[in-house]
């Protein structure tokens, strides 16, 4: 019998899952009222995947949370299509309860990522108490198939280290003449329209797409690298775009999200200093469950007990994915400067904020190189700043490097002015020093393998069974 390659089985079994469901609804004659939870992302891309090519589910809206600044705009029609000709609104959560009653909505579709499984179960319970039906859409229905090789890096929470990673495949992929190219998370904080296909080869294509802190911070490595990225909203056309010019195609997932593209080759990043979290948080435990290759990463900063602890939880859940050790090498452009001084730490937004931590690779480096005292941003902090502290009590003496609009990157400059630290470090990689009235050391982490055989060469082994 003709073997069939991961890809056309994927391909196949979406094609009759599709064909099932659109028979045994339509059927019934009736369209279905309905309303996906988001936050600028993975909400945008199951409209696209599933509910375009289902007329018997209409959306009425989505709901944005997360992100700031990104409500009250609406998901336009030249991205939607002719039967949205007024585009879909885009609301607050909490609104959800008086949006259900007010649209009639029918079946409440979740959409984002790095969540508790008990808050998500209070949404499900927010939903269903409004009368309304609540679905969590899975890859069958939202990955897109591939035609050449796909690597995906996803993680079990956000922060986990899945960019070292991939840009660390990117560079072994690479040196063995293979012509690569980033599909990176989405991140449609600005125009919709105009960044349905984005494509990133130099520095000047991030003035010209007008990147956010958070866009800057993910797809200025690559930039650096030589690596073109790709993003934006419309991933059918964006991975046919990326696969117009490259060998092999490289997800870099965003927080703990599922791939957005069928993967031949699944690595998934778990956190050592947050043990117990990969089996806490939709959907890493789902990226868990699916991986090929699990990295336990962090494990120098972490104890021992605390990896011995993932590493039996991917085994619980995953006993045959391969497993391997790492961390992240952390580096500082000219430490000496920190001796003495009194330091404002920022570190990666994200992370810190929904990711949970409280202190990233800013910390490391200043009680490495000696900062006499750390500021605490807390009492200066400004605006939307200020908000976000009290939205994440956990937060200490750290600043998340924020910058979702020109007014949010405005009050995180006069945050770090009314700080007034002698130095600023750097521990994002957003490249804040345009930001900073008050010099900045900037520091860097890259993919540093512990223990096992090197992951770029298992990586290579198994694309090479692809074919």
């Amino acid at each position: 019998m003709e073997q069939i390659d991961s890809r056309s089985a994927h391909r196949i079994e979406r094609e009759f899952a599709n064909g099932q469901l659109a028979h045994g609804v339509q059927a019934r004659g009736m369209p279905f009222n309905c309303l996906i939870m988001g936050a600028a992302g993975r909400d945008f891309h199951d409209f696209l995947t599933f509910f375009r090519r289902r007329p018997e589910f209409v959306l009425r809206a989505f709901t944005a949370t997360q992100i700031p600044f990104i409500s009250e705009r609406r998901f336009p029609t030249a991205l939607a299509g002719p039967e949205y000709a007024d585009g879909v609104p885009i609301h607050l959560e909490e609104e959800l309860p008086e949006l259900i009653r007010r649209y009639a909505i029918d079946f409440v579709f979740f959409a984002y990522s790095d969540i508790p499984y008990a808050d998500l179960m209070h949404r499900q319970s927010i939903a269903q108490a409004a009368g309304a039906s609540f679905v969590v859409l899975g890859p069958r229905h939202t990955e897109l198939t591939a035609s050449k090789p796909v690597v995906s890096v996803t993680a079990v929470r956000t922060g986990a280290g899945k960019s070292p990673l991939s840009q660390h495949l990117a560079l072994a992929l690479r040196s063995q003449g293979k012509q690569v190219a980033v599909l990176r998370h989405p991140m449609p904080y600005g125009n919709l329209e105009k960044q349905g296909v984005q494509r990133f080869a130099t520095a000047a294509d991030l003035d010209l797409h007008q990147c956010t802190i958070e866009e800057r911070e993910e797809y200025l490595p690559y930039v650096e690298m030589g690596v073109p990225l790709f993003a934006g909203v419309d991933y059918e056309s964006i991975l046919r775009a990326a696969e117009a010019e490259a060998d092999v195609i490289l997800w870099d997932g965003g927080n703990n999200d599922l791939p957005f593209v069928h993967p031949d080759v699944s690595i998934v990043v778990a956190d050592a200093l947050r043990p117990g979290h990969e089996l806490g948080f939709y959907p890493g435990e789902a990226n868990l469950r699916r991986a090929d290759i699990v990295v336990v990463n962090k494990v120098a900063s972490a104890k021992p007990e605390a990896v011995k602890q993932v590493r039996d939880n991917t085994a619980r859940v995953n006993p045959g994915a391969e497993v391997i050790e790492a961390d992240l090498d952390v580096r500082v452009d000219d430490g000496a400067r920190m001796a003495g001084k009194r330091v404002l730490l920022v570190e990666d937004g994200p992370t810190l904020t929904h990711g949970g931590m409280s202190w990233g690779a800013a910390r490391v480096a200043a009680d490495r190189h000696g900062a006499a005292a750390i500021v605490d941003p807390r009492p200066h902090a400004v605006g939307s700043i200020a908000d976000t502290f009290a939205a994440y009590p956990h937060l200490g003496a750290v600043l998340p490097a924020l910058g979702y609009s020109e007014r949010q990157r405005a009050e995180l400059t006069e945050t770090i002015r009314a700080c007034a630290p002698d130095l600023v470090i750097d521990g994002s990689p957003a490249r804040i020093e345009s930001l900073s009235p008050v010099p900045v050391v900037r520091v860097h982490y890259a993919f540093a393998q512990q223990s096992g055989r090197p992951v770029a060469e298992r990586v290579i082994e198994r694309l090479g069974k692809v074919g």
